[in-house]
């Protein structure tokens, strides 16, 4: 084993506690491994956008293709009709309006906050 995998913290030093009770630094597998695959949904990251998404459902025809390209998985769909973006996930990039191709039926908007 590496020292570096090795080390360990000195006897009497103060580290803080992960917050929210997550592993600390030295419970984490080496390697980058996924121990919980699926939790994307846990983590909202809407926060970071500076850019929203605004659907229009008059001039959207659920073709999907918005659905298809989001890699965040942000369009919210019901009984096979786009109705809207999930703020708590989307990052605001801007694929669903590059990609739609009615004019109009999702486009981009300055600001994060909805």
């Amino acid at each position: 084993m590496s020292e570096l995998a090795e080390s360990k913290p000195a006897a009497g030093s103060k580290i803080a506690a992960p917050p929210r009770g997550l592993p600390g630094w030295l419970e984490i597998p080496l390697g980058g491994i996924l121990v919980e695959p699926g939790n994307a949904v846990e983590y909202r990251t809407g926060s970071w956008r500076t850019r929203r998404p605004i659907h229009d459902p008059g001039k959207c025809t659920s073709c999907m293709i918005c659905w298809l390209y989001c890699p965040d998985d942000a369009i919210v769909v019901r009984e096979q009709k786009v109705v809207g973006v999930d703020k708590d996930h989307c990052k605001g990039c801007g694929i669903c309006a590059r990609e739609c191709p009615v004019k109009g039926a999702m486009t981009m908007a300055e600001g994060g906050a909805y």
